[in-house]
């Protein structure tokens, strides 16, 4: 059977994950600054489940855009450099105090976001008002020493006061379902008093890295055993492309070992596995998973040329019930992604096929790598039957120099590697200057 193209197993990858769009389930997360700042990972890169509409107008009440005086548009009419107007200055306004009223003939000391007063229809900033500083107040901070303000010039009504609603009315759309929140969106959110939102549950996956070797870092290691980098790896990836990852290791190859482990996960969304795909002896994910219907084909890539699909019956672990027999499970079907256990092998899959759909499925901005171009800085060779990606840098003169070699366990280079260059199918070997295209993987 001839090996798949890239896109030809993108769009499978695409195909299968396509129902995880429909029916997104809702959870609500409470808004409050003691929330956001002790569990800041369940507010970050969460997008709206359903529209929210604003409960109140903002601002809530007129209130003054400067510091300065609060004044009648009507008493300054004839004010001008020659005939300056001096009024009565009227107890300060602060943020946070009530309104009051203003008297004709009077100017009061306003900070901003401070009520406008009933009465005042225009703010005079500070620095156009005579003397240009706020005077001296009594003790009690209300009653002014000084009795008096001047202004050189009529003033507009309206200026330099924000209106209420002048942002959103009661009713008012506020955001859409489906915005990513952010800072400005958690903000005008919590600015109309909202306790809470609700927010697409994340992408719930399991993630198994397998095999016989592979050891938690710490742990003593005996002859033929490495540590567990790709979990670490691809839970990661995982997370930062918007889901909730629980990551539970194979250590063996036993096929019994990785369902009996399928059997005891949590209910999730996507299974994710690392390893045990190729055509070896003791494969375990092919072994596991081939004759539940996981498909496995080879993918004219390099790295990353083993790869498989499918969906698989698993079983809902739920809390005990008395009420339901032993022997009634309940069963619900889930998409698998495998991935071959190389760790630049498993990134790259996952750069390729995955993450762009998760970003998608998260809302989040920019799901596709922009497909750039630039020089290279030394001639490469590249086998011309795969697509093969490179580690590189680009460098400050424009060009592109790669690290490392094309081996799929160099991680070290790939840790250092700012692009990953594209040598396509049909492409055997390229000139040094001559142009390629590659996407940028350090943002």
């Amino acid at each position: 059977m001839s090996a798949r193209t890239i896109d030809q197993h993108r769009e499978a990858v695409a195909a299968l994950l396509a129902p995880l769009f429909q029916n997104r389930a809702a959870e609500v997360l409470p808004l409050s600054s003691a929330r956001l700042t002790g569990d800041p990972d369940s507010y970050r890169d969460r997008s709206l489940a359903i529209a929210v509409d604003s409960p109140v107008a903002l601002p809530p009440f007129d209130n003054s855009q400067m510091d300065g005086y609060a004044v009648r548009a009507g008493d300054l009419a004839a004010a001008s450099e020659l005939t300056p107007t001096s009024l009565t200055v009227a107890g300060r306004i602060a943020a946070g105090d009530p309104a009051g009223q203003l008297a004709p003939g009077t100017a009061a000391p306003i900070m901003t976001g401070a009520p406008i007063p009933a009465g005042a229809d225009a703010v005079v900033p500070i620095e156009q008002a005579d003397p240009p500083r706020f005077q001296p107040h009594d003790p009690d901070g209300m009653s002014p020493v000084v009795q008096s303000v001047s202004f050189r010039a009529a003033v507009p009504v309206g200026g330099f006061v924000r209106p209420t609603g002048s942002d959103v009315n009661p009713g008012d759309r506020l955001l859409d379902a489906g915005t990513r929140l952010g800072p400005a969106q958690y903000g005008v959110l919590a600015g109309t008093g909202l306790t809470s939102v609700s927010v697409l549950r994340r992408v719930r996956v399991l993630l198994i890295a397998t095999g016989h070797e592979i050891r938690e870092p710490g742990e003593n290691l005996a002859a033929g055993q490495i540590y567990d980098s790709n979990s670490v790896i691809l839970g990661q990836a995982l997370r930062d492309a918007g889901c909730t990852v629980t990551a539970r290791p194979c250590r063996s190859d036993d096929a019994a070992d990785l369902l009996a482990l399928l059997a005891e996960a949590p209910e999730v969304d996507l299974v994710v596995t690392v390893g045990g795909v190729s055509a070896g002896a003791r494969e375990v994910v092919r072994d596991a998973l081939g004759p539940l219907g996981v498909t496995f084909q080879h993918v004219a890539m390099q790295p990353g040329g083993p790869q498989g699909l499918g969906a698989i019956a698993v079983p809902i672990n739920t809390v005990p019930s008395t009420t339901v027999p032993s022997t009634t499970v309940p069963i619900h079907t889930v998409p698998v992604i495998t991935f071959p256990g190389n760790p630049v092998s498993a990134l790259i899959s996952f750069e390729v096929f995955l993450r762009p759909v998760l970003r998608r499925l998260a809302g989040l901005a920019r799901p596709d790598r922009e497909l750039r171009s630039a020089p290279l800085s030394a001639p490469v060779e590249s086998p011309a039957g795969k697509h093969q990606l490179r580690r590189g840098i680009l460098r400050p003169d424009g060009t592109l120099e790669l690290v490392g070699g094309a081996s799929s366990h160099l991680l070290h280079a790939y840790a250092t590697a700012t692009v990953l260059v594209h040598l396509p199918v049909g492409v055997g070997s390229v000139a040094a200057g001559e142009p390629v295209d590659y996407w940028s993987i350090d943002d």
